[in-house]
């Protein structure tokens, strides 16, 4: 086969709308290696072949290529994890903004807390939630489709969901205790307590995106578990340390109080556990999002 003959196949493979994959190890492997949307040289070929490529397996390996795509899928996975975490926590905190705004109440968090909020105690977590083991099954899902955006539908309605729960308890805490004679500094303490429970929840929603929080094993992550108690930790030391206090504003808060609060934040897990019973129940041609659905025959 000649280097035109081999770069036709490709260019009609992508044409057709194929996501096309070329291994080589020659020089007139190149030009198809070139027009691939993948090339992939051998680590024994030719410096052309080599230099052309996207990827180059040293050993030679085909099974190695199939290990790449593995570890690519964790780590895609992982990146996903995290940035739903993040977003759906910001998400919430405008939400709470705006609602409060809308109904005349007063600002439910100050700077300094929304910053003590995303700086530390859900930043300890998502750095924890990074070291999240691959799911199983990762490699029975059929290939993204190559114009599928990082946010595609499941990502947006997850985090629309979460955020919009988080958004609707607190505030809705937040106007109950304003309207049962709370001031604003031991109702706020509450509210940033509270925050950090839903922060605390939700990271364990975020584990997967298709899998019960309750099917994910903790011992495929110790790390989290610590993140979890850490964050908790060190805004329960915040209460009681006489600078921080002063600098966020906080106070003690009883054990009934920690408690009710505890109740609230789990409704975050209880309603994605609901949404994602649903949608594993969905027909296959209802089902959205990666992972799902048929692969291409090709």
């Amino acid at each position: 086969m000649t280097p035109l003959q081999k770069l036709r196949i490709v260019e009609a493979y992508r044409e057709s709308g194929a996501f096309v994959a070329v291994t080589g190890d020659g020089v007139n492997d190149a030009p198809a290696l070139r027009s691939a949307n993948i090339g992939v040289a051998m680590g024994s070929g030719t410096d052309v072949a080599k230099d052309t490529a996207s990827l180059i397996v040293t050993d030679d390996d085909f099974a190695s290529i199939v290990a790449g795509i593995e570890e690519g899928r964790y780590a895609y996975d992982n990146v996903r994890k995290v940035v739903y975490l993040l977003i759906t926590t910001g998400f919430a905190e405008v939400l709470l903004f705006m609602l409060a705004l809308i109904m005349g109440l007063p600002l439910p968090l100050l700077a300094v807390q929304l910053l003590w909020l995303n700086l530390v105690t859900n930043g300890i977590q998502d750095v924890a939630l990074a070291f999240e083991r691959g799911e199983p099954g990762v490699m029975n899902r059929p290939p993204r489709r190559p114009e599928e955006g990082f946010f595609n539908r499941l990502m947006i309605e997850e985090t629309l969901l979460a955020g919009t729960i988080i958004a609707l308890v607190t505030v809705g805490t937040w106007y109950w205790l304003l309207s049962n004679g709370w001031d604003e500094f031991a109702a706020r303490n509450l509210i940033v307590l509270l925050m950090v429970l839903f922060e605390n929840f939700h990271v364990f929603n975020c584990r997967s995106e298709y899998r019960s929080a309750f099917r994910v094993p903790i011992s495929s992550n110790y790390l989290l578990i610590a993140g979890v108690i850490a964050a908790q930790g060190i805004h329960i030391l915040a209460l009681y340390i006489p600078i921080l206090r002063d600098v966020l504003q906080l106070q003690p808060v009883s054990p009934v109080e920690w408690l009710a609060l505890l109740v609230l934040a789990s409704s975050v897990v209880v309603v994605m556990e609901i949404f994602k019973a649903v949608r594993r129940h969905r027909p296959p041609g209802h089902q959205i999002g990666y992972g799902v659905g048929r692969a291409s025959p090709r």
